[in-house]
């Protein structure tokens, strides 16, 4: 059931016969993570952690890749061998419950659109997500500073092709004040683009774009809502496209959200699924960030879980900061596996009751080792435990569920449509118009030549923006009026 008062019970992660684990409230924005090898019991654990931040009144955001994950939406069932591990792990009075979920996904299926602007996903994560080179990279940059200088907006694929056409036509302008800028580069940026667009990069960038406020909900009980990225499709696609998703919210986490310092729980959680994605071939500076933006992240409330196979999949400078830790086994049959385990064995404090290294190669499906902070922010000495089975249904609910409780939602028809309002793209168009207006006219007689229109920049972009977009609008021009764009360690807009 959800917790309303200001001091919430500890998130029960299992027990064994001499004690049961739970993570501290206080200590759950020290991050974590959950490692084992498919089909160990990762899914159920991460629906058990959701659920418990839910009651406790904290939102959280979870990728489903495999698509069986939205059972949490629902009251579990309760059957023998479910009362069975309950007794076990010392939950006579199991209460079966769903949680508030709200579904999201990039392409429409099987949850509300979820899209962002290219002003905001910002040019650092961008390239990340078109795969471009260091010196494809810094073009990129330049061409986010002239549109960020102009005031004009970035807000979809056509935007951005519109600015590198721009670019390429003016290089010989930009290149003295932001360096050089190559007709090479600017082909291969647009052919990562064609191949993006091939992928539903259309979907992705666009109006309505998502806010913080979009997934930072709790209903009337008090109850934090359970975001859900159904990530099948765009898993299988482009695990770039995944993983640059997730790094933009803990962008936009990092940089919107205001200092808490210790508070009593987290204000969010973000659990990052398939984590090794966020790292696999990502150059060395933009990991660096992100260790920067986990180290500091905390003090904004938001807690960050990592779930995958191996700790080797975590950087060590980001796996030292995981202070609550869940292990479910992983097999060694290979040298590598072998390191895996030492190494995963090695993050805990050990235990003289128990060989942590054999342990993580002998546990069942649902047994875990785990360890947490405690009150003082120590680890607590690792323990062989069996996971609490989870109040809500184990599985997926049904289509016509799914279809139920979308039509249902807060968020219902909120980004049905897409929009397109006036941005880089007709600004641009608009110039051009009006270059070859100004040659047509030029063989006329004076008195019939046409007054110059106004340019589009000098347009009171305010009044017919706010009837066509609303929210997301208001934001994005809020940050273009004043013509000097900050951003944070990641690129994603900043002092909005």
């Amino acid at each position: 059931m959800p917790v309303t008062d200001t001091n919430p019970s500890p998130l029960l992660l299992g027990a064994n016969s001499a004690l049961r684990v739970a993570i501290e409230p206080r200590m759950a924005n020290r991050h974590g993570l959950v490692a084992g090898a498919t089909g160990t019991g990762k899914t159920i654990t991460l629906q058990v952690m959701a659920q418990a931040f839910s009651d406790m009144g904290v939102p959280v955001l979870v990728p489903d890749i495999k698509g069986d994950f939205s059972g949490i939406a629902k009251p579990g069932v309760m059957s023998e061998r479910l009362q069975q591990r309950a007794t076990l792990v010392g939950l006579d009075d199991l209460q079966l419950n769903g949680a508030p979920t709200v579904f999201w996904d990039v392409y429409g299926e099987h949850g509300h659109p979820l899209r962002l602007t290219m002003a905001d996903f910002g040019p650092i994560m961008l390239a990340r997500l078109l795969n471009l080179n260091e010196t494809q990279s810094g073009v990129l940059q330049v061409l986010f500073k002239v549109a960020d200088e102009n005031g004009w907006l970035l807000l979809d694929l056509k935007d951005l092709r519109a600015m590198l056409t721009y670019v390429n036509d003016n290089r010989s302008e930009i290149g003295p004040k932001y360096g050089n800028v190559s007709p090479a580069s600017i082909g291969a940026i647009q052919r990562a683009l064609l191949n993006l667009d091939s992928l539903g990069g259309d979907q992705l960038f666009g109006e309505p774009a998502v806010t913080l406020d979009d997934f930072m909900q709790t209903n009337q009980q008090g109850q934090g809502v359970v975001n859900i990225l159904h990530a099948s499709r765009l898993y299988r696609d482009s695990p770039l496209a995944y993983s640059s998703i997730l790094l933009w919210l803990l962008s936009e986490l990092f940089e919107q959200l205001p200092e808490v310092g210790d508070a009593d729980k987290p204000r969010f959680v973000l659990f990052f699924d398939e984590a090794h994605l966020l790292f696999k071939d990502t150059p060395k500076s933009l990991v660096d960030r992100i260790e920067q933006v986990v180290r500091l992240i905390r003090s904004k409330g938001v807690g960050v879980y990592f779930i995958t196979q191996s700790p080797l999949d975590v950087p060590e400078a980001i796996l030292g900061q995981l202070g609550n830790r869940v292990q479910h086994a992983l097999r060694a049959f290979t040298p590598r596996d072998q390191k895996a385990v030492r190494t995963a064995a090695q993050t805990f404090r050990s235990n003289p009751g128990l060989d942590t290294e054999s342990a993580i190669t002998e546990l069942g499906v649902g047994e875990a080792l785990v360890s947490v902070l405690d009150s003082k922010g120590v680890p607590t000495p690792v323990q062989r435990v069996l996971i609490r089975p989870p109040a809500s249904q184990m599985g997926p609910i049904s289509d016509q569920e799914r279809s139920t409780l979308l039509q249902r939602s807060v968020l219902a028809g909120v980004f049905d449509r897409q929009l397109d309002r006036e941005s880089a793209y007709e600004i641009l168009q608009q110039q051009a118009a009006r270059a070859l207006s100004e040659e047509t006219v030029v063989t006329r007689p004076q008195s019939e030549a046409r007054q110059p229109r106004r340019p589009a920049a000098e347009k009171s972009v305010l009044g017919d923006i706010a009837t066509q977009v609303g929210r997301s609008a208001m934001r994005t021009i809020g940050t273009q009026l004043g013509r000097q764009i900050m951003r944070g360690l990641l690129g994603s807009l900043r002092g909005r």
